[in-house]
């Protein structure tokens, strides 16, 4: 219903400003505190944020509806387990403690120390779950059909339509060379005598430098600096923190980056710093040649209409993302099939940029962001220019907005009739703020 405007734990001078507490609010079985407002008002001043109302009422009437989501979670007994609340406050408390500086910035900054403050974003987050969980039920069973999303674009009056830039949907036949156990073993002979060079004396740090094949981090000895266990990949964090000495080395670690040695430089709470050496299993010449000649081939049969580009891709692909919707790739952005040039690897948008509509293009290779190789092959399904926004071309955007529409709809009837039967009390500073929602002062 509003735009979110609660941020947590900013780190403004501002938001250390001593409030005196009163109970502004009662939401029911809920209380909203003048510092919890002052507090997020605060930051937002802090942070620019230009309000075109009264900004003080906003960020109260967001608590609000907060509290009443959170009240009625409790009340249908929804929850959110510890490991995802863990999870949230790990990545938070890991990004404000990177601006800080260090924990003992944070501590000084704050003037609590580091359980404390753990403890005050934990709460804020598990209601922040919650009410992202009481909303996604409120609006679970929320449909859309092809003639409310015409009716819906009907409504838009014609100066307001939005302007779509210039997109297109990509196919793609993926295959992923094949590793073989003799090149895993040679990396991890290699690793091996890393860890005897180590335990002879040799500096982990210059092995890394020299050996390493993580590019963000061999330059610095390995070493990446203060992280939690969510900064990391499971495998490796599971490792990592189970170092308990300063400079132990651990045996081979498999992620999906390659292989790994770790050594723990230093730990903080539930930080730790380490450094890693990454070695990756090397493809095989005669399996990159393989794997090219086999995308040609497919290819080929394609041109000659012995198959169609959908069919080899379901028959041929080894990515199971894509391969079961005929190799249509998917924006990670959006969440839809088009993608705008900009939201393109460089690899693609070079192999596809002068293809017409339903030609193939040549079998390229693609690096991932773990570094890995795979080969494609890639057809442009559909081009549009810059236009406005129209049914014919636009559907899946147009349906997206009318469906946000629509779930919005069934959030505000479900505040009304949650404001007229829950207890909501609030204080009289606060009952002549001009409301989004009319139903808070009773």
């Amino acid at each position: 219903m509003l735009i979110s405007l609660l941020c947590v734990l900013h780190l403004s001078a501002s938001a250390q400003e001593e409030v005196i507490d009163k109970v502004l609010a009662v939401v029911g079985n809920n209380i909203i505190l003048q510092s919890d407002v002052e507090k997020q008002y605060l930051q937002l001043i802090a942070q620019g944020y230009d309000s075109y109302g009264d900004l003080k009422c906003e960020v109260f009437e967001e608590i609000l509806f907060q509290k009443l989501l959170v009240n009625q979670a409790y009340h249908d007994s929804i929850e959110v387990t510890e490991s995802d609340v863990d999870q949230r406050v790990n990545a938070r408390l890991g990004m404000i403690i990177n601006q800080a500086g260090s924990e003992s910035a944070l501590e000084e900054y704050f003037n609590k120390t580091m359980p404390e403050i753990k403890a005050d974003l934990r709460e804020l987050l598990k209601e922040q779950l919650l009410t992202q969980k009481m909303q996604d039920k409120i609006t679970a069973d929320i449909k859309i059909t092809p003639s409310e999303v015409r009716k819906h674009f009907k409504k838009i009056p014609q100066d307001s339509l939005p302007l779509i830039n210039a997109e297109m949907e990509i196919a793609q036949i993926v295959r992923k060379p094949k590793i073989t156990d003799t090149q895993i073993q040679e990396v991890k002979e290699r690793l091996k005598g890393f860890i005897e060079r180590v335990k002879s004396g040799d500096s982990f740090s210059t092995l890394a430098i020299l050996y390493s094949e993580d590019p963000g981090s061999a330059n610095n000895g390995g070493e990446l600096g203060y992280v939690s266990r969510t900064d990391l990949v499971p495998s490796f964090a599971a490792v990592a923190f189970n170092l308990k000495d300063s400079n132990e080395v651990s045996g081979i670690v498999e992620s999906d980056f390659g292989y790994h040695i770790i050594q723990l430089i230093d730990r903080k709470g539930e930080r730790i710093n380490v450094r890693h050496i990454l070695l990756t299993p090397k493809i095989d010449p005669m399996e990159k040649k393989n794997t090219m000649d086999f995308l040609d081939s497919v290819a080929t049969l394609v041109r000659l209409d012995t198959l169609t580009f959908t069919e080899a891709a379901r028959r041929f692909s080894t990515d199971e993302e894509s391969k079961l919707s005929g190799g249509m790739m998917v924006n990670p952005n959006t969440g839809n099939t088009r993608f705008e040039a900009d939201e393109i690897d460089h690899y693609t948008y070079y192999a596809i940029k002068d293809l017409k509509i339903g030609e193939i293009s040549r079998p390229i290779e693609i690096k991932d962001q773990r570094g890995k190789s795979f080969y494609k092959l890639l057809m442009i399904k559909t081009r549009t220019e810059p236009h406005v926004a129209n049914l014919k071309d636009d559907y899946h955007f147009l349906q997206e907005v009318a469906l946000a529409d629509k779930k919005q709809k069934e959030v505000d009837e479900w505040l009304a009739k949650k404001q007229s039967n829950t207890y909501i009390r609030i204080d009289d500073s606060f009952k002549n703020c001009p409301f989004k929602n009319k139903g808070w002062v009773k």
